[in-house]
């Protein structure tokens, strides 16, 4: 065969086989099609011995030419030497070239050829036109597409159901928990077996403001107190609205009686300043009854919630502004007032 005649067939080859070698007599590469030289990264492949650049695993008895001619037509298992050890596979027809017998060999990537595309950084023009791995690339490619898309939109429902899950727990007018979530914290810290105080606390003289300011303002005064409110207390602990005018403390960890005294003044201190707006100022104070988780053998979530308000209305009783502690062995509880 010419120079020319291979040049021709090597031209073909390079559309039809881009991972084909063309091998001389000695067993060296005398032409290397273009994704065959992509593989072979760390050396032009053309000059160098095939076996120099590829190990034969099966059948593993190649070690010269003579011994490759013979495995014409045998299906061929290779890997390269240097470089990412991807199972090749491979047929060898006999090729007669300048010099003496030659030998075609033309490698494929079976099912490694996904993890080929990605160490090699190869693409569907590395392959031939007909071959089926293209097709299967575009499968690949069009599933990978589909995942990241389904991941985006369980990004999303992930996203609006924690929105949603927020929404259905949050007080809407002032960003507070709402009963619903408190009961579900109190059944936790129940179960947990965790201390904790219970606060409920009422604010004194809403209606009035409801009453001869309109509903607006009193949402105002909502707001504001809520404000007020989360400033008096730690990150971890809660406050949940559970009424019109009417909120739920969850002091978490809170064991010592002082704490919660101390907490409830601050929180009635603060909520006896005085709210401007539009030039008018308007006054609210808070009345509130707490009870100690530790006050209970076994505690019970109803029985401390119905303590809680026992102590709120002696708070009441007793003029209103002031906190009431529930007392454990019904004793007359000390009534206490805000912090100044």
């Amino acid at each position: 065969m010419t120079g020319i005649a291979l040049d021709v067939l090597c031209d073909v080859l390079d559309r039809i086989c881009p991972m084909h070698a063309v091998l001389g007599p000695t067993g060296h590469v005398v032409q290397a099609g273009p994704t065959l030289r992509k593989v072979v990264m760390d050396r032009d492949p053309v000059g160098a011995r095939f076996l120099e650049i590829f190990e034969m695993s099966r059948p593993n008895m190649a070690r010269d030419m003579t011994d490759l001619r013979s495995l014409a037509g045998r299906r061929l298992r290779l890997r390269l030497r240097n470089g990412p050890r991807h199972a090749l596979k491979g047929v060898l027809s006999p090729l007669p070239v300048a010099g003496g017998p030659g030998a075609l060999v033309n490698l494929s990537f079976g099912i490694s050829v996904v993890d080929a595309v990605r160490d090699f950084g190869l693409t569907g023009a590395d392959f031939a036109p007909t071959d089926l791995t293209t097709e299967m690339l575009y499968l690949i490619e069009a599933k990978s597409v589909a995942m990241d898309e389904s991941r985006r939109l369980n990004l999303r429902l992930e996203d609006a159901r924690i929105a949603a899950q927020e929404q259905a727990f949050t007080d809407t007018l002032t960003g507070l928990t709402n009963r619903r979530a408190l009961d579900h914290l109190l059944e936790r810290q129940r179960q947990a077996g965790r201390p904790f105080a219970l606060l409920h606390l009422d604010l004194d003289h809403f209606k009035e403001i409801n009453d001869l300011h309109g509903h607006a303002m009193g949402d105002h005064v909502l707001q504001v107190a809520a404000r007020r409110m989360m400033g008096q207390v730690r990150a971890d602990d809660v406050i949940a609205r559970v009424g019109g005018d009417e909120f739920v403390f969850v002091l978490l960890g809170a064991n010592a009686t002082e704490g919660v005294v101390n907490a409830a003044a601050r929180l009635i201190s603060k909520l006896e300043e005085p709210i401007l707006r539009d030039g008018h100022v308007y006054n609210v104070s808070a009345s509130i009854g707490a009870t100690l988780s530790r006050f209970y053998e076994a505690p019970d979530i109803e029985r401390m919630m119905a303590d809680a308000d026992h102590a709120l209305y002696a708070a009441k009783a007793a003029g209103r502004g002031c906190h009431v502690m529930h007392d454990p062995r019904n004793r007359p509880a000390p009534v206490l007032r805000g912090a100044g």
